[in-house]
């Protein structure tokens, strides 16, 4: 059991960060119909650095009360909001579930940054890490902090492995190796698979439902 939650009351906190371009707010866009079908009260916070795009685009997306999407401005380097002082997502998650006393679940979209992105466990009690196939097959070989440490690393656009002449099984099996017991799982979300195994992992470890 995750002591994060043990030791907070309030929402759980999902953490989701990765490589620019790797389809973090295109995962968001595919969790939240999954997680709402499934009966689970969700609000979504997004981190950029000067902008609230990323949380824009979601409001407008129809998929969720636009009340419910909180942006966060780094003004900075985005590790500086999620690991070094989370303070400001703290906050903002702490004033959703004032303002949505029913929410269950927050998620936090990291903004953009390279493989050392990491969250802290102030601020989130589970993260994953989301790479594609698109940046190569060498991502899991190179090792980087968000590869190794996050509970669960997301190889997303797995329909591009063709494309980009990336071997998709070795890229896994590579994955699996340097990672240890955490869990590695493989998307698509322009087609939406391997999102409900991914809606599995969070109620089963986040939500503790069997």
């Amino acid at each position: 059991m995750n002591m994060a939650l043990t030791n907070r009351r309030g929402a759980a906190r999902v953490g989701i960060g990765g490589p620019v371009g790797s389809g973090k707010t295109a995962l968001v866009e595919r969790l939240i119909p999954e997680l709402l079908a499934r009966g689970i009260d969700i609000a979504v916070i997004t981190n950029d650095l000067v902008t609230n795009e990323d949380a824009e685009r979601i409001r407008r997306s129809g998929l969720i009360d636009p009340a419910r999407v909180v942006a966060v401005e780094a003004g900075a380097c985005p590790h500086t909001v999620i690991r070094e002082d989370p303070t400001l997502n703290i906050e903002a998650a702490e004033d959703l579930e004032r303002r949505f006393p029913g929410v269950e679940l927050i998620l936090l979209e990291s903004g953009g940054d390279n493989l050392a992105s990491t969250f802290s466990r102030d601020l989130t009690d589970f993260w994953m890490f989301v790479i594609d196939v698109g940046g190569g097959d060498d991502i899991p070989r190179k090792k980087g902090p968000g590869v190794i440490r996050a509970d669960v690393l997301v190889i997303n656009k797995t329909d591009l492995a063709p494309h980009v002449g990336v071997d998709l099984e070795r890229m896994h099996r590579e994955a699996l190796s340097v990672r240890g017991e955490r869990p590695v799982l493989m998307t698509n979300c322009r087609k939406g698979e391997g999102i409900d195994r991914l809606v599995e992992l969070i109620e089963r470890e986040v939500l503790f439902r069997a």
